[in-house]
């Protein structure tokens, strides 16, 4: 007696239920139904709605704090573990907790390495994410990660811009490999901020290495959080003589007053992905949507054909 396939099930933590619908319309499928309990003291409990013994389930959600959405990650792919789904696949858009990717010094924990532990534990065998904070990452998991680069999505984006003398540049001496990157695959010059912190999120003091008199740079990071150091890099960006400047970053956090930051700013635009909601619109903030990536990338694992197309840097 033969047995098939059954389709691949799209399931949405409640944090990105947006994105999630827009996956699945570029998936071509509908999004799965989840029911939550949810109790007085804040404790909640999802239900996947429909059977899903043996069918390869993609669950997408990104795990930015608060600790909530992590934790609903969590029970939802344990959830798909003890309904016996086949293949358990975690999408995370952004990978919360990753600025804890080692021990800078004694006594604290190393989050991401958690983390990872935890989605493994709670039955993911296989992760699904873009842009991770630190490319190590991959490695404190035992399952397959896919990690895609926002780099497909943002480089189209620049080259419609027509900007001419462009130079990209690094917030900071961490992101020098990114922004190489982006400059030689659009062949520009490249300059890069040196930046001393007095504690997190707070800049203490920065320089710039290179020149930018008379050119359009393009600031690339991961994510923005309060928005400190591209708004402080762009200000003294345009000191020094910079014709404009941009941002792109792919994680847009934006926590605090970073939407007031980024207004009184000399940044022309901040360009970012819909991998984490926007609480607040703004002129100067484009988003540009990651739905086709993932969509493209979940068709190929489940078809079993290569995505290293996906990977332009």
């Amino acid at each position: 007696m033969s047995y098939s396939v059954p389709d691949p099930k799209i399931f949405a933590c409640t944090q990105s239920q947006v994105l999630a619908t827009e996956i699945a319309k570029a998936f071509g499928a509908e999004l799965g139904e989840v029911a939550f309990t949810r109790y007085s003291d804040g404790e909640f409990q999802p239900s996947f709605e429909e059977s899903i013994r043996g069918a390869r389930v993609f669950i997408i959600g990104s795990t930015n704090p608060s600790s909530e959405n992590l934790m609903e990650m969590l029970l939802m792919l344990d959830a798909a573990k003890r309904a016996s789904a086949r293949h358990i696949t975690a999408v995370m858009p952004y990978f919360g907790w990753a600025r804890q990717d080692r021990k800078d010094k004694p006594r604290v924990p190393i989050g991401a390495k958690l983390v990872a532990k935890l989605l493994e534990a709670a039955g993911a065998t296989r992760i699904i994410t873009m842009d991770l904070h630190a490319d190590q990452i991959q490695g404190f998991f035992e399952k397959p990660v896919d990690h895609l680069f926002a780099s497909t999505i943002f480089l189209p984006y620049l080259e419609s811009l027509n900007l001419d003398n462009l130079t990209m540049a690094s917030p900071d001496m961490g992101g020098s490999k990114r922004a190489y990157a982006y400059s030689k695959f659009l062949e520009s010059d490249v300059v890069i901020c040196y930046k001393q912190r007095k504690a997190a999120n707070i800049i203490g003091h920065m320089e710039l290495i290179g020149e930018v008199t008379n050119k359009n740079v393009v600031l690339v990071d991961d994510m923005v959080d309060t928005a400190g150091t591209l708004t402080k890099a762009a200000d003294l960006m345009i000191e020094k003589g910079a014709k404009s400047v941009r941002a792109i970053t792919t994680h847009a956090l934006l926590s605090g007053n970073a939407y007031e930051k980024i207004e009184k700013s000399k940044l022309t635009e901040l360009i970012v992905t819909d991998s984490i909601p926007i609480r607040q619109q703004s002129d100067k903030i484009k988003v540009l949507s990651c739905a086709n990536l993932f969509a493209d990338v979940m068709h190929r694992v489940h078809h079993n054909t290569s995505i290293s197309s996906k990977f332009l840097m």
